[in-house]
């Protein structure tokens, strides 16, 4: 038998971090994650699936990622059930996290309100990036002129100095 899920999404909210009377850290989430088609609409749909973790790895995604982190998550779908407030069964399907992956840095992922404004800044910083890597390449270009070419070059004994 095989359980066995593999997510890559956004944190919805912020991981929601406790710990057990016996001291065992676990954090539940939510994360979304497109769908791979688009609708009628010509719009990309989410799912937004529940998650949770357990101890040092709960302790590090409180800690370090936030609402709109992308992450990935490698994990088993388990489902189980309790008795709610009003008494009824509540059904539960969730994704128990064997690891959590951290997939931008800390301060990758802004908020909304600074989101314009970050955007163009690494956009520029991409341009810059880009502009130094295709000097880099034309430099490694002149400089090896047979390096990305990968045929066979045809030469004999008697052309080598050695």
């Amino acid at each position: 038998m095989l359980n066995r899920v593999v997510l890559v999404g956004r944190l919805t909210k912020d991981p929601d971090l406790r710990y057990t009377p016996n001291g065992v850290a676990v954090a539940n989430f939510t994360i979304a994650v497109n769908r791979p088609f688009s609708n009628q609409q010509g719009n990309r749909d989410a799912d937004f699936i529940n998650c949770v973790v357990w101890r040092r790895p709960a302790e590090n995604l409180a800690n370090y990622m936030k609402k709109g982190s992308l992450i990935g998550v490698d994990g088993r779908l388990q489902t189980r059930t309790f008795e709610g407030k009003d008494g009824k069964t509540v059904f539960v399907t969730e994704v128990v996290a064997d690891s959590v992956q951290f997939l931008e840095s800390k301060g990758s992922s802004q908020s909304s309100g600074q989101q314009a404004s970050g955007y163009q800044q690494n956009q520029s910083q991409n341009q810059n990036q880009n502009q130094t890597n295709q000097n880099q390449n034309q430099n490694q270009n002149e400089e090896e002129p047979f390096k990305n070419n990968g045929e066979p070059i045809d030469i004999s004994d008697d052309d080598l100095p050695f």
